[in-house]
């Protein structure tokens, strides 16, 4: 219960903390400090007051830093809002040369209230949390415990930062890494169905980069990522891999029978990605997984009958012990094959292992017959290939049907691939058939070598730090090109690409000349939109496919600045892509814009010397004189402006 008269004692204090004369002396000015304190503890709600003491935490006063902390960490849950802003000045503490400094900063952090911040705080102070190292593994576990109850947050954000924490901190601690794994199974599961098809694509990304070092640890949810009928294609397709990973013993039948299902549904790519998912089981699982892509060809359904003999054509080669089964299906597959990946797969199979297929030379006649429609070299390719291969052990049956092949390859085709590989196939056979043999059907490495690799568990260190980032759902090579093209400032050539300009970087263009710059844009019935922003690879794409509608030369005199013209064009809502350094010799940089009919305007600007006149040409995507005129008149006005600045 809260003191009589509280009240008046809070507004004295705050009248105290805000005292300029106190605040210059350090002695009394704690004094002040404990003096909120001691009230706190008798009491007294001093919660008012929490903006001048995040104000007073920012000293170097250790004993004062103190007193200020204990005062943030009690009363945070009330003033979570306030609470934010005392982070920025823990997260300077972090980075004291102190050591005092930076442990009394880093246990501050951890003992505010993060329950009293929203989702998005928590998960921010998790990530900066990231920056610390512990001086000794007593302080590391300390952090971990206090860490602990984050990993049960229900918030998905929380959650996936403290892991990401918990995995970091616990680098020289594989033990501890699988466990925080283990524990966070049951948030990703939930993740996993949520009805939000984002946050469901990304937990199930991530449940496959964990499981890439803990294969079994979803194993008995297996049931949990069988695909609904409602979901995306997308979303399926993650499901069916995790499936392939999951598979066991146990669930091995329950999980070829779902993805069976799949195989009739009407997206035909989704049921190809089913075939294939089955053909990857069937690595370890060869009877069961056979027995069910034999079964499927009977469907007689080009795409299903496609991707089964691809399935195939990969199997044999990693699992031999099935060719014979394999050869067994493969009569009639041919009346419902269309697609060039279709045939190439049934062209290899009857080529390598056409000794155990009675018709495979008939087979191959029939490609041979239809060879002057076939639409894709590659076919044509490995028909050549298929047919010499068979021809050294069935020499009487292919003998007719390659000297064909061969005339028409060497005489008619008009695809010089092709045609050099019939040469040389011609030439190799000519040099006699034990020579062909030692060719086209030398020992091959042993592709079980390639399986025992890949199925080397990755160590966790390897893939936590790009855990809870965009890896793993763009992938790492996809994500290394995209960040390559996000770099602020790539150079190419001479070229520096435009940095867009920042709130704090400064310009000599004033605010008064914004008004005039931006009535010229939109003057004369020409508007340019805002935000129609062309990538360097667009703008290049385009630039080389239209003419010069217009050059002009502009005045000009002195230097040109590259960051003083590319804010004078942003006014106008003109974009720079490409730009050189200030001093280049020649200068050069490269514009587009984009008017709200739809029209685009690409310009070079050239600047031979400091002393000559700026050299514009202009390309259009549409023919439109009056709107090329007045983006001239733009341009102008912009370069006018900024010499009127440097003059």
């Amino acid at each position: 219960m809260p003191y009589w008269g509280a009240e008046e004692a809070v507004a004295e204090l705050r009248r105290a903390l805000s005292n300029r004369h106190a605040q210059a002396d350090r002695l009394r000015y704690r004094n002040v400090l404990l003096r909120v304190i001691r009230s706190m503890t008798q009491g007294v709600d001093v919660s008012g007051l929490f903006m001048e003491m995040v104000k007073a935490s920012a000293t170097a006063d250790l004993v004062q830093k103190k007193l200020v902390w204990w005062y943030m960490c009690s009363y945070a849950a009330l003033k979570p809002d306030l609470a934010l802003l005392a982070l920025n000045t823990l997260c300077k503490d972090c980075s004291d040369p102190n050591p005092m400094v930076r442990g009394l900063a880093l246990r501050s952090l951890c003992s505010l209230r993060m329950s009293d911040l929203d989702q998005w705080g928590q998960s921010e102070v998790l990530m900066f949390l990231l920056r610390y190292k512990p001086r000794s593994e007593e302080e590391l576990f300390d952090i971990l415990s206090l860490l602990d109850g984050y990993l049960k947050s229900s918030s998905p954000t929380v959650v996936m930062a403290a892991t990401k924490l918990f995995l970091m901190l616990a680098k020289d601690f594989p033990q501890v890494q699988t466990d925080v794994l283990i524990r966070v199974k049951g948030p990703l599961l939930a993740a996993c169905t949520s009805e939000s098809r984002e946050l469901c694509f990304t937990a199930l990304c991530h449940v496959r980069q964990i499981l890439g070092s803990l294969p079994g640890n979803f194993s008995s949810h297996y049931k949990k990522f069988f695909c609904s009928y409602s979901e995306p294609h997308y979303i399926k397709c993650q499901k069916m891999e995790v499936l392939c990973e999951l598979v066991n013993d146990e669930n091995v039948q329950q999980v070829l029978e779902e993805l069976k299902s799949y195989c009739t549904d009407v997206s035909a790519e989704l049921a190809q990605a089913a075939i294939f998912s089955i053909g990857s089981i069937a690595r370890t699982y060869t009877e069961q997984s056979v027995r069910i892509l034999t079964e499927l060809l009977g469907l007689k359904q080009e795409h299903i009958t496609s991707a089964v003999v691809q399935a195939f054509r990969d199997l044999v080669w990693l699992c031999p012990q099935c060719t014979e089964a394999v050869c067994q299906a493969l009569p009639s597959c041919e009346e419902t094959m269309q697609d060039s990946e279709g045939k190439q797969a049934l062209i290899w199979l009857l080529g390598v292992y056409g000794v155990r297929v009675p018709n495979a030379p008939y087979v191959l006649e029939d490609f041979v017959e239809n060879v002057k429609s076939e639409m894709f070299p590659v076919v044509k390719m490995e028909l050549l290939t298929a047919l010499v291969r068979l021809f050294l052990f069935r020499p009487a049956e292919c003998q007719d049907i390659l000297g064909r092949l061969l005339y028409y390859c060497i005489e008619e085709e008009t695809d010089m691939v092709v045609r050099d590989r019939g040469l040389f196939y011609y030439h190799l056979l000519q040099a006699g058939v034990e020579e062909a043999k030692q060719v086209l059907c030398s020992p091959k490495a042993d592709p079980t070598l390639g399986l025992l690799v890949d199925q080397a568990d990755r160590p966790v260190n390897k893939w936590a730090s790009e855990f809870n980032t965009l890896v793993p759902v763009y992938g790492k090579v996809s994500w290394a090109a995209i960040t390559a093209n996000l770099a602020t400032e790539p150079h190419c050539g001479s070229f520096l690409f435009a940095a867009p300009m920042t709130a704090g970087t400064e310009s000599p263009i004033l605010e008064g000349n914004n008004e005039v710059l931006q009535v010229h844009s939109d003057a004369g019935g020409l508007t340019l939109i805002p935000k129609a922003n062309l990538t360097a690879e667009q703008f290049e794409k385009t630039w080389l496919s239209l003419d010069v509608n217009c050059q002009q030369a502009l005045p000009w005199h002195g230097a040109a600045h590259p960051d003083t013209i590319q804010t004078a064009l942003e006014v106008v809502h003109i974009q720079t892509i490409a730009m050189s350094k200030s001093g280049a010799q020649p200068w050069k940089a490269y514009v587009s814009a984009q008017d709200k009919s739809g029209c685009l305007f690409l310009a070079e600007l050239l600047l031979e010397t400091e002393s000559s006149e700026m050299q514009v040409s202009v390309k259009q995507s549409e023919e439109k004189t009056e709107a090329l005129q007045l983006f001239i008149s733009v341009l102008r006005t912009v370069m006018a402006t900024i010499l009127g600045l440097k003059s």
